[in-house]
C-alpha cells in the first residue's frame, strides 16, 4: 500500500505545478492584450467583454431591468472585434468553479446560510438512544428452548424404542422357553416352517411386536401357527396411548384340522366383549351361529363371558367339566376359543361380486393373554387345554339328529349365496355367450364364403326374431 500512497502523493504535486505555471501564462497574455483593450475603450463600438460571466442579479438592477420587456439589438460588430472575441473565447478564465453554488436561484428551498445551527451545550450529557434488539437475536441459551425439547423428544423416542424392543423380544423367548419341552412332545416340527432352511429354529421375528413360531407334525392336524402379539413397546405413541385404553400381551393359536375329522359344527366361547367383536367380524360366526341367552345358567361357563353356538348338542359335549374348570381357574387368561369347520376368514365387503363360495377348512382358534409379571408357567396349562380340545373333536360324533341340523344349516347359507350371486351369474352366462357369438362371427367373415356368410345372417335373423317375439302360455283343454 505504501507506494500506491507515494504515486498519489507525487500526482497531486505534479497537478499542483502545472496549475501554478498555467495561472502565469494566462497573467503574461492579459498583459499582452491590454493595449487592444485600451484602444477599444475610445471606440464608437459597443462592446460587452464581460456579459457572459456578468451577475444575473447586476443586470436586474441596471437601466434596462429585468421587467423591460423590450431588448436593445446588438450592434453590428467590426471584423476585428469578431476576431479578438474569438481569441477570448479561447483563454482559460479565472473564475471561481464553485460559483454557482452562490446563486439563490440554483436552489429551491436552500437556506442561504442565515440560519445557525444552535449551540451545544458541554455541561449536558448527550441523549443516546439504545435500539430494543428482539428476542430471536441474542446469542442466550433461553431462545432456543424449542430446540431443547425437540432434542429431548427425539432422544427420548429413540431410548424407548431400544428398551421396549428389547422387552418384547424378551417376553418372547421367555414363552418360547418355557413351551419349548411341551411342544417338541407333541410335534415333529418345532419352529420350522419347512419353506426353507433355517438353521436356529424357533421363533420368527416379523416385527418388534410380532413373533411367529410354525409347529407340525402331529396326528390330525396339518400344523399350527403361534402369534405372539405384543404391546408397542417400541412405540412411544402407541405406548402412550395405552395408557387411556390399556392393551395386553397375547398368544395367538391357530390349529388347521385335517379334513373330516370333526363333525360338522360352529362354536365359540370367550370374554362378551371379544365374542360380540367376533360374531361381527367372522363369516362361519355370523351365518351359523347364534348368541346364547344366559351362558352362565346353561353352560356354567364363568360371569363374564358369552357363548356362540350352533348345535346345542357339540357345545354341551365340547364344554363338559374339564374345560368348565380350566375356563374357571384361568378366566383372566383366556380371551377366546373358536372351533369351526366352515372357517373361511373375515367378512368380505363385496360378497356378491365373488361367483364362487369362499374355501372353507377346519380350524381351532385360541386367544390367550400373557401374564404381566412374565410368569409364563402359569398360562403353561393352557396349552394343555388346546391339545385336549384336539382329541376330544378327534372322538366325539354328534347324533343324527344334530347331523341333520348341520346340514340343513349348511344347505341354507349355499341357496342364500346362490341366491345374492344369481343376477352376477346370468350376466356373466350372457357375456359368455356373447363373446362366442362375436367369436363365430368373426370366424364367417374370414371365410370369404358367400353362402356361409347368408346362411349364419339367416340364423341370427330367426335367433332375433325369437327373441322378439312375446311369449305366450300353452293351455291344455280336455275334451268332454
Amino acid at each position: 500500500m505504501r507506494p500506491v500512497f507515494a504515486f498519489l502523493l507525487l500526482a497531486l504535486l505534479c497537478l499542483g505545478s502545472a496549475r501554478s505555471e498555467l495561472e502565469t501564462d494566462f497573467e503574461e497574455d492579459s498583459n499582452d492584450f491590454a493595449e487592444f483593450d485600451d484602444e477599444f475603450v475610445g471606440g464608437s463600438f459597443y462592446t460587452e467583454p464581460a456579459a457572459k460571466n456578468a451577475d444575473p442579479a447586476a443586470g436586474e438592477s441596471g437601466p434596462h431591468g429585468g421587467d423591460s420587456k423590450d431588448e436593445l439589438p446588438e450592434p453590428r460588430r467590426p471584423a476585428a472585434a469578431k476576431a479578438d472575441n474569438d481569441d477570448e473565447d479561447g483563454l482559460v478564465e479565472d473564475d471561481d468553479e464553485f460559483e454557482h453554488f452562490q446563486d439563490e436561484e440554483e436552489f429551491e428551498g436552500y437556506d442561504g446560510g442565515d440560519a445557525k445551527d444552535p449551540p451545544i451545550d458541554q455541561k449536558v450529557e448527550p441523549k443516546l438512544n439504545i435500539p430494543n434488539i428482539p428476542l430471536h437475536f441474542r446469542t442466550h441459551w433461553d431462545s432456543y428452548w424449542m430446540e431443547m425439547l425437540m432434542v429431548a423428544g427425539l432422544l427420548a423416542y429413540f431410548a424407548n424404542f431400544f428398551a421396549g424392543k428389547a422387552k418384547n423380544a424378551r417376553l418372547a423367548q421367555l414363552w418360547f422357553s418355557t413351551h419349548r419341552a411341551l411342544l417338541d412332545e407333541n410335534f415333529a416340527l418345532v419352529g420350522d416352517d419347512g419353506k426353507a432352511e433355517n438353521e436356529n429354529p424357533g421363533l420368527i421375528k416379523e416385527s418388534e411386536s410380532l413373533y411367529t413360531l410354525w409347529c407340525s407334525g402331529r396326528t390330525c392336524c396339518e400344523g399350527m401357527l403361534v402369534e405372539l402379539k405384543m404391546i408397542k413397546r417400541q412405540d412411544l405413541v402407541s405406548l402412550v396411548a395405552g395408557l387411556m385404553r390399556p392393551q395386553l400381551d397375547q398368544a395367538h393359536i391357530k390349529i388347521e384340522l385335517t379334513r373330516g375329522v370333526m363333525d360338522a359344527f360352529v362354536f365359540a366361547v370367550g370374554t362378551k366383549k371379544t365374542i360380540t367383536k367376533v360374531f361381527k367380524e367372522y363369516t362361519d360366526l355370523s351365518k351359523f351361529c347364534s348368541q346364547v341367552g344366559k351362558p352362565e345358567d346353561r353352560y356354567n361357563v364363568p360371569s363374564g363371558f358369552g357363548v356362540l353356538s350352533e348345535v346345542p348338542e357339540a357345545t354341551s359335549a365340547i364344554l363338559e367339566s374339564r374345560v368348565i374348570t380350566a375356563l374357571n381357574k384361568y378366566q383372566s387368561y383366556i380371551d377366546y376359543l373358536h372351533i369351526s369347520d366352515q372357517f373361511s376368514g373375515p367378512i368380505q365387503q363385496e360378497e356378491g361380486a365373488t361367483l364362487k363360495p369362499a374355501e372353507t377348512k377346519a380350524v381351532l382358534l385360541a386367544g390367550f393373554n400373557l401374564p404381566k409379571h412374565a410368569e409364563m408357567e402359569t398360562i403353561k396349562p393352557l396349552l394343555l387345554l388346546i391339545f385336549y380340545l384336539m382329541e376330544r373333536l378327534k372322538t366325539y360324533r354328534m347324533s343324527k339328529e344334530g347331523k341333520s341340523k348341520s346340514d340343513k344349516n349348511r344347505q341354507r347359507v349355499e341357496e342364500e349365496f346362490l341366491k345374492s350371486t344369481h343376477a352376477a351369474r346370468a350376466e356373466a352366462a350372457a357375456q359368455r355367450r356373447e363373446d362366442k357369438r362375436k367369436q363365430e362371427k368373426e370366424r364367417i367373415l374370414a371365410d370369404e364364403d358367400p353362402e356361409k356368410q347368408r346362411r349364419w345372417e339367416l340364423k341370427e335373423q330367426k335367433r332375433q326374431a325369437k327373441k322378439n317375439a312375446p311369449k305366450m302360455k300353452r293351455l291344455a283343454v280336455k275334451s268332454l
